[in-house]
């Protein structure tokens, strides 16, 4: 029976109740006159008003009961529902099977005004191709772009008694600055390893002076490479990470990966350091060489407020690796007649003035060895290149950024142009809006 009929039954027997008992009261009142028959009927009349009465409270015992009974599983569901209250993941992270998915990225605008130097193709450095004075210089001009605006997931799931995690990060600077999407990272780690692409073990980013160029400046590196990298803490502060890379070299054949090493050291809490060290075979068709690489950097804290960085390389027969060199390689036909071999360094100051405001100033510089047997084949090629900047940060809230940045740098050539042009400069203020998320 359902709790609606029950409810117009016990109405119904209550209605009936309140009737007798008005009718009993009559009786009552008049039991003087009545016959003895008479009392007979009232007695009756009283036994079936408390068999009302019973039946009433049975009817409400029963009513209450299915109350229960319907009520209880609404209860029982948020029993079960509780748990996934109670694990629901931070602002950010999604839930996917049994992966965790951080969401991230910004929306960056770029915009530079080019005093002098530069080209068509794209705003950020290009300091190893500013025309010489006076050749096809594009200067006076005003660029802008939104290209390195980026997106990015981070991954982590549970695997037996390990955690697998990775990353996917893209941005739209493929393609020779035009705003096609690329790949930034894309990896995984599971214990000690990481499979995929991310920075170079040999060419890291970790100790260059901040910059505004999405690109950065000479002296420095942003190379990201295919690799397969294996880290061990000999102990605390101390780290070997070793890697087989692809350094993406269209210069040459590539047979076999590059390898790469590097020693990450902490002293203290205020000196890091590292040591790197790379070595890659340069193959045209029968023709080998080998190319390599040392370089070394550091950043010390000289209060919570001022820090340095600086970051040094020597490399011989290559230039995937280090951003701006000469080609590593200098071939004619199917032979190789000459290495490239530089040394370059990069060093900042930064000071942070306050909670919201941040500045840096830095200097970059990279030197070619002067190879009679390289010029001859290569009479262009660079023989130096600097860059001095300085730059200021401003983020009124967390999640927003405004830069300016004045950069100068020269360009110059082993050897000159018919009208004896050897220099060539890059001039430009750059601004940066910046939304994170």
């Amino acid at each position: 029976m359902s709790v609606k009929n029950l409810n117009m039954k016990a109405l119904s027997l209550a209605v009936t109740l309140i009737s007798m008992t008005f009718v009993t009261q009559s009786f009552a009142q008049q039991t003087d006159a009545v016959t003895a028959e008479n009392k007979q009927d009232i007695q009756q009349l009283r036994q079936e008003v408390q068999e009302l009465r019973q039946l009433l409270q049975s009817y409400s015992q029963s009513n209450t009961t299915i109350t229960t009974q319907v009520t209880s599983p609404v209860a029982s569901v948020a029993v079960v529902n509780s748990p996934t209250k109670a694990v629901e993941p931070p602002n950010g992270i999604l839930s996917l099977a049994k992966a965790e998915v951080k969401v991230y990225g910004n929306i960056r605008l770029d915009a530079s005004y080019q005093a002098e130097g530069g080209s068509a193709s794209r705003l950020y450095n290009q300091i190893n191709t500013v025309p010489l004075k006076g050749d096809k210089e594009r200067s006076d001009e005003f660029k802008s772009t939104l290209s390195a605006t980026r997106i990015g997931l981070d991954f982590k799931s549970p695997v037996l008694d390990q955690t697998v995690s990775g990353k996917l990060e893209m941005d739209f600077l493929g393609g020779a600055g035009l705003d096609n999407l690329r790949i930034r990272h894309a990896y995984l780690n599971y214990n000690q390893w990481l499979i995929g692409q991310t920075w170079s073990n040999f060419a890291v980013p970790d100790y260059m002076p901040e910059t505004i160029d999405a690109l950065g400046y000479v002296g420095g590196s942003v190379k990201r490479t295919p690799q397969v990298r294996y880290s061990y803490t000999i102990q605390p502060g101390s780290q070997l990470v070793v890697a087989a890379e692809d350094p993406k070299d269209s210069t040459v054949q590539a047979r076999l990966p590059a390898l790469t090493a590097r020693w990450n050291q902490k002293i203290g809490d205020d000196l890091n350091m590292s040591l790197r060290t790379m070595a890659h075979e340069k193959r045209i068709e029968s023709n080998e060489e080998w190319s390599w690489g040392v370089g070394l950097g550091a950043k010390y804290d000289f209060t919570p407020q001022t820090s340095l960085k600086a970051d040094y390389y020597h490399v011989k027969g290559d230039s995937s690796f280090v951003s701006w060199a000469n080609s590593g390689v200098v071939k004619q036909g199917s032979e190789i007649v000459a290495l490239s071999e530089f040394d370059s360094i990069t060093v900042g100051v930064a000071q942070k003035i306050n909670d919201k405001t941040r500045a840096t100033l830095g200097y970059g510089y990279m030197k070619f060895k002067e190879d009679q047997t390289y010029i001859v084949a290569s009479p262009q090629a660079n023989k130096e290149l600097w860059q001095a900047w300085v730059n200021v940060f401003y983020s009124p809230v967390k999640s927003i950024s405004f830069g300016l940045e004045y950069v100068y740098g020269e360009r110059e050539v082993f050897t000159a142009l018919e009208d004896g042009t050897k220099k060539g400069e890059d001039n430009r203020v750059s601004m940066l809006a910046q939304y994170n998320f």
